[in-house]
């Protein structure tokens, strides 16, 4: 784990300028700004779009260029959002300005998050050596949503003491603490080899990255309008199910982490789905706030094991010069389902109100339950 702390201590700290502005952000498009939910959606999902069109890119530099170049590069860009956010909040300047100024922001986020977090990964997996990827997505993972966790209630705060512009500070301040932690490790080299298309490692790849984005649909719907749905039932604090989710999130990873070895991979996603699905369930019919807070753990707690049980069997399915590129678009279908489900939901939102987007996560959840046999993870399962 030594070689691996300080990669995963980068991932946390970049991953919160990512997180902190998430649940901030649909109540200053909403609130501040005069928008409607489908701006909302588009607010958040523009960053996940730009992340997915540059994913295939980062991972060829990070296997030609090596990781470090990738992180180095993709840090500062993300701590450029954090700039972009603040002015966004104090420019007198009209409100669609705002939101361009604040769109800008996501896109310079999604292009340095897709960079960092490739580079991240790939830089992890060289330093402890391919056999122990799992370990590495594990605890990658583990720093991802232990951010997203912490992040929404933390830029929630932001917002109520500083306003918006706190909220900047905060994702300015947060990766460039991760580049200084980058600029002191050792570069490794990249892997090299000949520029592979984006559709031959999609070909290699997709099922799992399919599994994987409709498992992420319930906690993009969630990043993207539970804070909407909390203000709608006139509920306080809702950052705590966000951290409800992030710290079962957790948990399950700390404890749970070898269960897919033990188990086969195949039949941990499908209990992770079903507890997926409750808890979106259990938000979508939740009367008080304990319900929903009770339903996002429940999300989180069924998320935690679906990314590494993918992850291991994407990357194997690729030789070892092409798995930056692996890694880079395994993540992409992230991205998509990030990036897809705050317009979509914002859309449904608009016809059959503000719960629509948790029955939307629980029909994704399904829909990857459906998937699942299609799936041959080895002997593991």
């Amino acid at each position: 784990m030594t070689g691996l702390a300080p990669v995963v201590l980068a991932v946390f700290l970049g991953f919160l300028a990512i997180s902190v502005p998430l649940a901030a952000l649909a109540l200053e498009v909403r609130d501040h700004l005069g928008f409607g939910a489908a701006t909302v959606g588009w607010a958040i999902g523009v960053q996940s779009l730009a992340t997915l069109l540059t994913r295939h890119r980062a991972g060829t530099l990070c296997d030609q260029r090596g990781p470090r170049a990738a992180v180095l590069l993709g840090l500062p860009l993300t701590a450029c959002s954090g700039l972009a956010y603040g002015l966004s909040s104090v420019l007198l300047i009209d409100p669609a300005a705002k939101l361009a100024v604040l769109l800008l922001g996501r896109l310079v986020a999604g292009l340095g998050e897709s960079l960092f977090l490739t580079g991240l990964m790939s830089w992890g997996i060289a330093r402890v050596g391919a056999p122990r990827t799992g370990k590495v997505m594990s605890w990658t993972g583990i720093a991802i949503y232990a951010a997203l966790g912490l992040g929404a209630p933390l830029g929630l705060a932001m917002q109520s003491a500083f306003g918006f512009v706190g909220v900047g500070a905060a994702a300015l301040l947060t990766p460039m603490l991760a580049w200084v932690i980058a600029l002191r490790l050792p570069a490794v080299p990249g892997a090299g080899g000949q520029r592979v298309p984006f559709h031959r490692v999609l070909g290699l790849i997709w099922r799992p990255g399919l599994v994987l984005a409709l498992a992420t649909v319930p906690y993009a719907a969630m990043a993207a309008f539970l804070t909407l749905d909390y203000a709608a039932h006139g509920w306080p604090r809702a950052g705590t199910a966000l951290l409800g989710f992030g710290a079962a999130y957790v948990l399950v990873r700390l404890v749970g982490s070898g269960l897919p070895d033990r188990f086969g991979a195949t039949r941990v996603a499908v209990g992770s789905l079903i507890f997926e699905a409750i808890g979106q369930l259990l938000i979508w019919c939740a009367p008080a706030p304990g319900m929903a807070v009770l339903g996002a753990t429940l999300t989180g707690l069924g998320f935690s094991l679906v990314f590494p049980a993918m992850g291991v069997l994407a990357t194997r399915s690729v030789p070892p010069e092409q798995r930056g590129r692996a890694v880079g678009n395994f993540i992409a279908f992230a991205d998509i389902a990030m990036g897809v489900t705050g317009p979509v939901v914002g859309f449904a939102i608009q016809w059959f109100g503000i719960t629509a987007a948790f029955l939307v996560g629980a029909g994704a959840t399904c829909a990857a339950l459906c998937l699942l046999p299609s799936l041959r993870l080895g002997r593991s399962d």
